[in-house]
């Protein structure tokens, strides 16, 4: 998968500490303020073809997280109408 520039998009992760910049590329995220929640951060990523081919034919989307454990997150589709900003 490949991040892409979301039109809302208001910041840019880097590489967390101790890992070298050139093995992390910047990734767009846009920032926001859940109501009930606080603090969120949205990114944004297409499928590359074989992706996609291998998504169509029923295949599970892998999330991997660098580290022990992650906080809570949502994985979803722009549009499905879970998350607008």
């Amino acid at each position: 998968m490949n991040p892409i520039q979301h039109p809302s998009a208001n910041d840019v992760l880097g590489a967390p500490p101790g890992i070298p910049h050139d093995l992390v590329r910047p990734l767009p995220i846009t920032r926001f303020q859940f109501e009930r929640a606080g603090p969120a951060l949205c990114s944004w990523w297409l499928p590359t073809p074989e992706e996609l081919a291998l998504l169509n034919a029923g295949k599970p989307v892998r999330l991997s997280i660098h580290g022990h454990t992650h906080p809570p997150l949502y994985v979803g589709v722009d549009g499905d109408g879970r998350l607008e900003f």
